[in-house]
């Protein structure tokens, strides 16, 4: 834990783009440093930026209930977003301030090495799969080097259109078989060399 403490500080740190000069705070990330989920999203919202604490709000909520859903919680996972301040107006995330920010997420991931990363929304998905769509991709297992990475919706966008949330809920679901499928099989190990190779990603 000591080593995510250090990044959560160098975060609180940063000034390495605007960002640094409209946030009340920045928001590392929460959960286990041996988790085998990682779930991205792409920045902290108003309640995210005034808690430092990401996925807080409705939103939050909804994410809480489809954790619960396959015996899961916050503190078996470990949640984060692309980017750790807040933009204005809750507006995307630019690439400028994603490009700032992946030395942090980056790190995040060496330390956790996570089995699968779940990326929540299209901007966490099109940061691995620029080229790919979040929509036709969604619910599936996507391996991307030594990672494996699995895209779903926002839980916002369940919010805004619930006839998402069953979507989430299958997804979710499946999530869960895969999981179970490579610890019985035992296809995925966390070893050094994976985190090396993992890294390269991020260059």
């Amino acid at each position: 834990m000591k080593e995510l403490i250090k990044i959560s500080k160098n975060i609180s740190q940063c000034t390495a783009c605007a960002l640094s000069n409209t946030r009340t705070q920045t928001v590392a990330g929460s959960g286990s440093q041996s988790a085998e989920i990682m779930f991205i999203g792409e920045a902290p919202g108003s309640k995210e930026d005034l808690h430092g604490l990401p996925f807080v709000g409705r939103s939050g909520d909804l994410l809480d209930e489809l954790l619960v859903s396959i015996n899961l919680d916050r503190q078996s996972v470990f949640i984060t977003n692309l980017i750790k301040c807040r933009p204005p107006d809750n507006r995307d995330p630019l690439t400028k301030e994603i490009q700032a920010c992946k030395e942090f997420l980056k790190k995040q991931l060496q330390h956790i090495n996570p089995k699968v990363i779940v990326t929540l929304g299209r901007h966490a998905f099109s940061y691995f799969f620029p080229n790919a769509n979040v929509q036709s991709s969604r619910g599936q297992i996507m391996p991307l080097g030594e990672l494996s990475v699995f895209p779903v919706y926002h839980p916002a966008a369940a919010l805004y259109n619930p006839k998402l949330k069953s979507v989430l809920q299958d997804d979710f679901k499946k999530l869960s078989d895969y999981l179970q499928n490579s610890i019985t099989n035992k296809k995925i190990s966390k070893t050094p060399s994976n985190e090396a190779k993992q890294l390269n990603l991020f260059e």
